[in-house]
């Protein structure tokens, strides 16, 4: 299975910084030890210096991203606040019938409530589901 981590990385920032992206490790972490044979495709992990970047190699990266997302068989994405480029990520994913868990306590947030195919409130809560198959529930994983 072929999963890409969306989430927040500068949210609602006004400078360059990035928030923390600790969150990518952990939902990694759940993923690895209760599907064995997953490949993880983080653009954290893949661009972890693009704050930096400048325009033209920031552009080719967000388009790359973008277009990774809907390549996939789930993208789980991590929305404790709103993030454009993850509502980009999760649009295309899931216009290109990918499924979409999104962890977030925003469940009426329509870009969250009508783009995901399975909506929980905080990273325990999709460990939780992982650790007890809860993916296996979700139609076109099984």
């Amino acid at each position: 299975m072929r999963v890409f981590i969306a989430g927040v990385m500068q949210g609602s920032r006004s400078d360059h910084r990035v928030n923390d992206q600790g969150y990518r490790q952990e939902i990694a972490r759940i993923l690895r030890e209760n599907l064995g044979d997953v490949e993880i495709v983080d653009p954290w992990v893949l661009h972890p210096e693009s704050e930096a970047y400048g325009t033209e190699l920031a552009r080719e990266t967000f388009m790359g991203m973008i277009a990774l997302a809907s390549q996939v068989d789930l993208l789980v994405a991590y929305v404790p606040e709103a993030s454009m480029g993850t509502a980009i990520e999760m649009w295309e994913a899931h216009h290109a019938g990918v499924q979409v868990l999104t962890i977030s306590p925003m469940a009426e947030n329509w870009v969250v409530k009508l783009l995901s195919s399975r909506i929980l409130p905080s990273v325990e809560t999709f460990r939780s589901f992982v650790t007890n198959g809860g993916l296996a529930s979700m139609k076109s994983l099984q």
